[in-house]
């Protein structure tokens, strides 16, 4: 949701797109081609307009990087539960279909209005950058999840890589104590994601191409140094 603002989170509508269709369309109609056609609800407005009957899941992601405006007008409009889409509001037909978030199916809007039938499931995650309003706070079931420990932090890779050679394992470990040393002393927190993505790229330092091309081994000392510095360079905090 980064620089995301409600207006994107309900609907778009391509004006230039529906523009330049009537110049360059059919001129014998002489009509403006269908208004729904250019209009597409965005991940919010889908799951207030096609709720009837099951409730949708809504992720609103990192919301602490949004628009500034973005946690009040979401509160706003999770209070009304209901919306307007003016340019459809103004257009003589009614229902009009439009298009939903990320596909081709259609749902029909009467006089511009959508409303919400089975409020959705939502779930927010902020990574602390800035404060939440207060009163969108107090709507919230909120879950911190505090980083795991070094112990957790080792059976989770583990588990997700079991099948490797002993070699590769002991590199493996001084890999994961450098990283909990850092955390430690220099307060450098490594998402769990992270930390597999680094050990992933780790246990490929032998590579491998087609048979005309030499196997290239790189050294361990090097390949510390430069997954080190890339996940330095995202996790200070």
């Amino acid at each position: 949701t980064s620089r995301s603002n409600l207006q994107e989170a309900l609907y778009r509508y391509d004006a230039i797109g529906r523009l330049q269709e009537s110049n360059f369309g059919d001129k014998k109609t002489n009509s403006a081609p269908p208004i729904g056609k250019f209009i597409r609800l965005g991940p919010l407005g889908t799951a207030f307009a096609d709720s009837e009957g099951r409730p949708r899941v809504l992720l609103i992601d990192e919301i602490d990087k949004s628009d500034i405006d973005l946690p009040n007008d979401l509160l706003n409009i999770f209070e009304e539960g209901r919306f307007e889409i003016p340019e459809l509001a103004r257009h003589p037909d009614s229902p009009i279909e439009v298009y939903t978030h990320n596909s081709d199916k259609q749902i029909a809007i009467g006089q511009g209005k959508v409303i919400c039938h089975e409020f959705p499931f939502v779930v927010m995650t902020s990574n602390g950058e800035r404060e939440l309003p207060p009163p969108l706070l107090r709507r919230c079931l909120q879950l911190t999840l505090d980083a795991p420990t070094d112990e957790k932090l080792e059976r989770i890779v583990k588990a997700h890589f079991a099948l490797l050679s002993d070699e590769d394992r002991t590199r493996i470990t001084r890999l994961i104590e450098n990283l909990l040393t850092r955390r430690r002393e220099k307060n450098e927190y490594v998402a769990t994601d992270q930390l597999l993505n680094a050990i992933y790229l780790f246990t490929q330092r032998t590579v491998a191409n087609d048979e005309q091309s030499p196997r290239l081994d790189i050294d361990d000392a090097q390949l510390y140094a430069t997954i080190l510095k890339a996940i330095s360079e995202y996790t200070q905090v």
